[in-house]
């Protein structure tokens, strides 16, 4: 059978519907291809080919085309574990929002996607079963912590995947992973089935290798529902209906000089940006340089925030509900020690410092602070949005990184949602789109970001780009 390792969706799409391809075959292929590169460690767990048909509906936007699901968002009668021990053998007894939306529109769920641990990390070097590799480099990172996600579509393992963004944890991927990522704007996609970490600041998102791809499927899962009070109330549409490879006339583009000029940007993600903006300005856009000055607090601000959330929503992971539990007899004792097994370091830092910015004597120090800088970004950005249709900045900060090497930096770890914090702390979109590689062939990815509610531009945007170059074509030997 003709290769589908590296088709688009688009493409499988027309196999089927031509009848070249059968619904069987198409999942037989996907099933076998991540057998067959098992070692990447981008699946968690891939379902038997009968348990996958049994929910199969063959109509529908995404009828027969397979994708996998990060594995904080809860699939009906399925491990949820997060990647953690504090959760195996674990499982949902209810399909979360987006996963309902996606079985209605006949798609293929055929696996759990590997992540750091809770969504806790910026590497996927924290999930407790194994490290997820990056397809085009073997001994370096992924990102993460939508690790598993980003890799899976990466290595030709599915056209697409959903992950989670709470500081960047879709765009940091897809960018080094030379890939499509969405973070849609707070509220715009249901929460609703997915394991919190930083409620204000958590949304699914979507991994593609394509911009057309990408609003294909996120077309799918937006919109309003009733089962998240956090949830916009905006009615599904589709959001590839504007994608012909044109944007407006005189579009504003405004880079944040602080994101180019600033230290600790490797200079080839530099001159890759400065390469994509030059295409933007040969098809007629304007190149507007715009300062935010809060860039530099953005990092701090998720840093107290997510954790703080984060120290609240895992409280409920005690032993008594679901997942693991220490044998201990005593109450107190069965508590400590199930949260000590269960979690990882990562996610006990995590929690320490949430509890610790929300203590007496310590939250107006830190946690009040904190909100007080978010709502000064919240207003930058919307002061930008004034001057200019949307902001570019790079999705990471330095090409993927060897596994390990910052196990003893933890500030440089923490800084690799620089660039991509911000726009959770103000709940605003942005897709991270592939504009080049380093010369050592490792993908550099861009962040088109957006006014609320402005998918549709950044699609249209991020399309048009598309049809000047072939970064998205492009995938590893594998």
């Amino acid at each position: 059978m003709k290769d589908l390792a590296f088709l688009t969706i688009k493409e499988l799409k027309g196999l089927l519907e031509s009848g070249e391809v059968s619904h069987e075959q198409m999942l037989s292929y996907f099933i076998a291809r991540a057998e067959q590169h098992k070692e990447l460690g981008a699946a968690l767990e891939t379902f038997d080919k009968e348990s996958i048909l049994k929910d199969f509906k063959s109509l529908g936007s995404l009828a027969a085309i397979p994708g996998y699901i990060k594995d904080n968002i809860s699939q009906n009668n399925r491990n949820l574990t997060c990647a953690s021990k504090m959760l195996e053998g674990f499982k949902s007894v209810y399909d979360a929002t987006v996963v309902d939306r996606l079985k209605a529109e006949g798609a293929f769920l055929v696996g759990r996607a590997n992540m750091d641990e809770f969504a806790m990390g910026s590497s996927g070097e924290t999930s407790a079963y194994f490290k997820t590799q990056n397809p085009w480099a073997r001994d370096c990172v992924p990102g993460g912590s939508s690790s598993g996600s980003a890799a899976a579509v990466a290595a030709g393992l599915a056209p697409w995947a959903l992950g989670t963004d709470t500081g960047g944890s879709v765009r940091q991927p897809a960018g080094m992973c030379g890939i499509v990522g969405l973070k849609p704007t707070y509220g715009l996609v249901s929460r609703y089935g997915v394991v919190a970490y930083g409620s204000s600041l958590d949304q699914v998102g979507v991994l593609t290798r394509s911009v057309y791809d990408n609003a294909l499927v996120f077309s799918t899962i937006a919109g309003h529902d009733l089962k998240d009070s956090s949830s916009l109330s905006v009615e599904k549409k589709d959001y590839t209906q504007n994608l012909d490879g044109e944007f407006k006339k005189d579009l504003r583009i405004g880079v944040v000089t602080e994101a180019l000029e600033g230290e600790g940007l490797h200079p080839e993600i530099k001159e890759k940006v400065q390469e994509a903006l030059k295409v933007y300005e040969s098809m007629g856009a304007k190149i507007i340089p715009v300062s935010m000055k809060t860039l530099q607090y953005g990092a701090a601000s998720y840093f107290i925030i997510s954790r703080a959330e984060a120290a609240s929503n895992l409280a409920r992971f005690d032993g008594v509900r679901y997942g693991t539990r220490n044998k201990s007899r005593d109450l107190n004792e069965m508590y400590q020690n199930t949260r000590h097994d269960g979690f990882g370091a990562e996610v006990k830092a995590r929690i320490l410092v949430g509890n610790y910015v929300l203590s007496v004597g310590h939250a107006g120090e830190f946690y009040d602070n904190a909100q007080r800088v978010r709502r000064v970004i919240r207003k930058e950005f919307k002061d930008a949005f004034d001057k200019v249709d949307i902001l570019v900045m790079p999705s990471h900060s330095v090409p993927a990184f060897k596994v390990g090497e910052y196990d003893n930096d933890k500030l440089a770890m923490d800084l690799q949602d620089y660039f991509t914090a911000p726009m959770n702390l103000a709940g605003i979109p942005a897709l991270s789109i592939p504009v080049g590689f380093t010369k050592d062939k490792k993908p550099v990815g861009m962040q088109l970001i957006g006014p609320h509610l402005s998918e549709g531009l950044l699609y249209q945007v991020g399309y048009a780009y598309e049809q000047k170059t072939s970064w998205h074509t492009m995938h590893p030997e594998l």
